[in-house]
């Protein structure tokens, strides 16, 4: 993140010093002279540090020390002293001065010691560093994406060899593949690691708030504006930047975008000076942005800059050899959350799950998991457990055939079962046979079958619903 500092001095050539000697990398420094041009700041821009003169402060010093320190980002104080008071020194400390600084120390001692301030205002200010975290899937790393699916390996060696570039990306797929987190992933093994990863969505916000979320305002540049405000790209200064959803962006955005992607360099609105920024930038899409630029929806020139390197990520349908290993790895996360959580996925609930289609990809996977491990009693989550349209992706025959009914019963399992359990289970699977039974009959007639049955058409819906019969399959069959 860049920071920002405020340099109020009385003297043209202590400003002078002070410039020369703060580091040239990552600030943007305003400076001031006077005491009205001072308050005027304070009271209106968004900054991490005032350093200024102690013959610009007011008396009693603690006042514009308190005032400073509760503005919405907390801005420290760091004062220029050219006397050695230690009891002045020690109630300034005291009021929450970050530092007093001596202007008669050597420019050496007073440019270290800058530096280190500076640096430690850094790391407390950087937004949303990824950094190791707890738990097996709350840090974004490439291993999570280990597949035994060979287009998913595929396209994770072509992505191992652009972790340590700065080349732009486009990240496209369909909704829920994860395009967000690979996106994390690659920061988090970056050079740029230790950098922020700020993250936006261009579709979730209002035209008329998205050019000031991305490259910030000044005070008083539009009505509202009552304070100065950092934009994302001036907050992912020396880390990663990613635009989820570019495609939703407003055209006259795409423009602005297009000259930061270009040039490198931001500029907030209501500001009359750029601000260079030193950013990697990632892009994210669930459209087809070629086509989006055949329909004049999207600039051309801005899809060529955005593009340089396009990942697109395979939907789970086309990788069913990891969805065994993904329903694995989630169940043994919500372990850690849910006091009871079953062992896994019987036969013939993962044979339903590899059979679906997730047009959700992975993060309907993880609902749907997490779901399952919340209503399942058992040690195994069962097919029932899961919702209708993964439980429908079994054919009435392969129910019929996971469920023993027309077989010998399971007499093993019934040692570890009451009397009452065993009952119920073996009515529920004698109405679903005699409904499969009727609906096949019928062709999926409810009238007919609940004739037949001596049931009301709405029991006949509720039974159907509850054992995962389709209407349709019968229709077809």
């Amino acid at each position: 993140m860049i920071i920002r500092i405020i340099l109020a001095t009385k003297t043209p050539n202590l400003q002078g010093r002070i410039k020369t000697l703060l580091p040239r990398e990552g600030l943007a420094i305003q400076a001031v002279r006077g005491k009205a041009q001072l308050w005027e700041k304070v009271s209106g821009e968004s900054y991490d540090l005032l350093i200024v003169s102690e013959s610009l402060l007011p008396d009693p010093p603690i006042d514009l020390i308190r005032i400073v320190r509760d503005l919405p980002d907390s801005p420290e104080v760091l004062i220029l002293s050219n006397n050695d008071d230690e009891e002045q020194r020690a109630k300034l400390l005291a009021a929450g001065c970050y530092a007093v600084i001596n202007t008669n120390l050597s420019n050496s001692i007073l440019s270290e010691t800058l530096d280190a301030l500076i640096a430690r205002r850094q790391e407390v200010t950087s937004p949303q560093r990824t950094g190791p975290q707890s738990g097996p899937r709350l840090r974004p790393i490439l291993s999570n994406f280990v597949s035994s699916s060979p287009a998913m390996q595929s396209f994770m060696g072509f992505v191992r060899r652009l972790v340590n570039s700065d080349a732009t990306l486009l990240i496209t797929g369909e909704t829920g593949v994860g395009k967000e987190w690979l996106a994390r992933a690659i920061h988090t093994e970056s050079p740029r690691a230790t950098g922020p990863f700020i993250a936006i969505n261009c579709g979730a916000l209002p035209e008329a708030l998205l050019e000031s979320e991305l490259f910030g305002h000044e005070e008083g540049a539009f009505t509202g504006a009552t304070r100065s405000r950092r934009g994302m790209f001036e907050l992912a200064h020396n880390g990663t930047i990613f635009l989820d959803e570019v495609g939703e962006m407003p055209h006259h955005l795409q423009v602005k975008l297009l000259r930061v992607v270009q040039s490198r360099e931001v500029q907030r609105l209501g500001s009359e000076r750029p601000l260079p920024i030193n950013v990697r930038i990632m892009a994210a899409t669930n459209r087809n942005l070629e086509e989006e630029v055949e329909a004049k929806n999207f600039r051309r020139d801005l899809y060529y800059r955005l593009s340089v390197v396009n990942l697109v990520v395979p939907p789970l349908r086309d990788r069913a050899e990891d969805i065994g290993p993904l329903i694995d790895a989630y169940i043994e996360h919500f372990r850690g959350q849910f006091p009871q959580v079953a062992l896994g996925f019987s036969d013939m609930a993962l044979k339903a799950c590899v059979q679906y289609d997730w047009p959700g990809n992975v993060r309907e996977l993880i609902n749907v998991v997490e779901r399952a491990v919340l209503i399942s009693e058992g040690e195994l989550i069962q097919h029932e457990d899961l919702p209708d349209a993964i439980r429908n992706s079994l054919g009435i025959t392969e129910v019929r055939k996971n469920e023993n009914l027309d077989g010998e019963p399971n007499y093993e399992s019934w040692l570890h079962k009451t009397l009452a359990e065993v009952r119920d289970e073996a009515l529920d699977k004698l109405e679903k046979a005699y409904l499969d039974v009727q609906l096949k009959e019928t062709k999926g007639n409810i009238g007919k079958t609940a004739t037949r049955a001596g049931l009301d058409p709405r029991s006949v819906y509720s039974k159907m619903k509850k054992f995962g019969l389709n209407k349709a399959d019968y229709k077809r069959s």
